[in-house]
C-alpha cells in the first residue's frame, strides 16, 4: 500500500459551504458545509478517482508534480 499526499484547493461557495478540488486528478472535486466536512469529502472523492484510474489501467498521478503558488495582479 502506498500513501499519496495530494494538494487540494478549498474555497467558500457563494451559496454556503465550501468547494474543494484536487488539481492533480482532473474532475476530482467535492464540497461540504464546513472546512472539515469538505476535506473529508475530498478524501473520499480522491479514493474514488484513484480506484477508477486503476480499474481503467491508468497511472496514478504523482502529487509532487503539482505546485501551489500565488500571482499578484494589478487592476
Amino acid at each position: 500500500m502506498k500513501a499519496y499526499n495530494y494538494k487540494v484547493l478549498l474555497e467558500p461557495d457563494v451559496t454556503g459551504g465550501y468547494v474543494v478540488v484536487c488539481p492533480s486528478l482532473p474532475g476530482c472535486y467535492s464540497q461540504g458545509d464546513t472546512v472539515e466536512e469538505a476535506l473529508e469529502n475530498i478524501k473520499e472523492a480522491i479514493l474514488l478517482c484513484i480506484d477508477e484510474m486503476v480499474a481503467e489501467g491508468e497511472d496514478i498521478p504523482d502529487p509532487s508534480h503539482s505546485l501551489v503558488g500565488t500571482v499578484m495582479v494589478t487592476v
